[in-house]
């Protein structure tokens, strides 16, 4: 099971914090990623971190802004994000691929486990 939370309503140039915390028979030790979905528009990858190096990717248009990390205490995976924009505006999903340590997928069906998303909305 995948839980994400930290969503919420935020002005242009704001920051939020993305969690996912994994449990039950889902674990970070494999390729995690965010994806994001606004109304009308496809699923599309944000970022992706995988256990092997702690390696991160990024979507072009999040590079530099965004930022995911990790904590494997805690079985959590993150997403800060600073100087939001209104198009950054959609529910966001956290996934798990527990078919791979190292190659990070940026198509969805490639993951295995979804949280059930949680609404960021970037006022302008």
């Amino acid at each position: 099971q995948l839980v994400e939370s930290g969503g919420g309503l935020v002005q242009a140039g704001g920051s939020l914090r993305l969690s996912c915390a994994a449990s039950g028979r889902t674990s970070i030790r494999f390729v995690m990623a965010w994806f994001r979905q606004a109304p009308g528009r496809e699923r599309e990858f944000v970022a992706g971190i995988n256990w092997s190096s702690a390696s991160t990717y990024y979507a072009n248009s999040v590079k530099g802004r965004f930022a995911m990390s990790r904590d494997n205490a805690k079985n959590t995976v993150y997403l800060q994000m600073n100087s939001l924009k209104p198009e950054d505006s959609a529910d966001y999903y956290c996934a798990a691929d527990q078919k791979s340590t190292s190659v990070v997928t940026m198509t969805p069906r490639g993951y295995d486990y979804w949280g059930q998303g949680t609404q960021v909305t970037v006022s302008s």
